[in-house]
């Protein structure tokens, strides 16, 4: 699979948004920008679980931008889990993944040409407010290591934030047994939430995004395993031409600048 980190604009996302080149609304509101945009349809978009905040802003501005396009109900989940529905047929327009490897299976089996990088996340520990288990890095979580056991949560190794987890842990040199694996992070953040775990590994992201609901401990080195977000327009898409200029929008300063209030970095 080839990723480009950086791309020529097209000549129709610069036309049809012009407009969003302002500086975006604060994270959960929207600024619609004036805009001349001669693109209308639908936009069917397939993302990973982790984007679901981010994509809901990019989703409306877009739209405000583009008065005559219908952004259909983003599908959110484990981009293992989005990339085997495209392999077995499913119709969208664009995926965006939580990782060079999911995309892969999508490119390869030639649903799509060149992904674009267009956005980069960390992994910390997510933990109940106030930490009362006293969990002070990973390796309170190793097996054993406290002396009450904990319930820990993390993301199936075929999900992206479980693969990133797995790269930690194995590098830690320490043995974490989860209570579960989730088939996205959203699930493991939700046990956090709940009390049902004291501890899951989850995105920075998902950790700002979840406010007063969580506390985030730092990993050392997580550094060590940086996810890579590519996105994509599909090959087949119903809608190409708006599903092209979404995808510019994203890699454009005022869809970067987005991502950025929501705690992503930079591709």
């Amino acid at each position: 699979m080839r990723i480009r980190a950086t791309a020529a604009l097209l000549t129709v996302a610069a036309l049809a948004l012009a407009g969003c080149a302002a500086t975006p609304a604060e994270p959960g509101t929207t600024a619609p920008p004036e805009s001349s945009s001669t693109l209308d349809g639908e936009l069917t978009i397939f993302a990973a679980a982790s984007l679901s905040g981010a994509f809901d802003q990019l989703a409306a501005d877009f739209e405000a931008a583009n008065p005559d396009v219908v952004i259909q109900a983003i599908s959110y989940d484990g981009s293992s889990v989005l990339a085997t529905q495209l392999l077995e047929g499913a119709q969208a327009d664009m995926f965006a993944s939580a990782d060079e490897r999911n995309m892969a299976k999508v490119t390869d089996a030639g649903l799509a040409e060149d992904a674009e990088a267009f956005a980069t996340n960390t992994l910390e520990i997510a933990v109940a407010p106030g930490n009362p288990a006293g969990i002070e890095g990973l390796d309170s979580l190793a097996d054993g290591a406290a002396s009450e056991p904990l319930t820990v949560v993390l993301c199936a190794a075929e999900v992206p934030c479980g693969n990133a987890s797995k790269t930690l842990i194995e590098a830690a040199g320490i043995t974490v047994t989860p209570a579960s694996e989730e088939q996205n992070v959203t699930a493991v953040l939700s046990k956090v939430k709940t009390g049902e775990a004291d501890a899951g590994l989850v995105y920075r992201t998902d950790v700002i995004a979840a406010g007063s609901d969580v506390e985030g401990i730092e990993i050392a080195n997580a550094d060590d395993a940086v996810n890579v977000y590519p996105l994509v327009p599909l090959a087949d898409a119903p809608n190409p031409e708006v599903a092209a200029a979404f995808v510019e929008y994203v890699l454009s300063p005022a869809g970067q600048k987005v991502l950025t209030e929501f705690g992503f970095g930079a591709p």
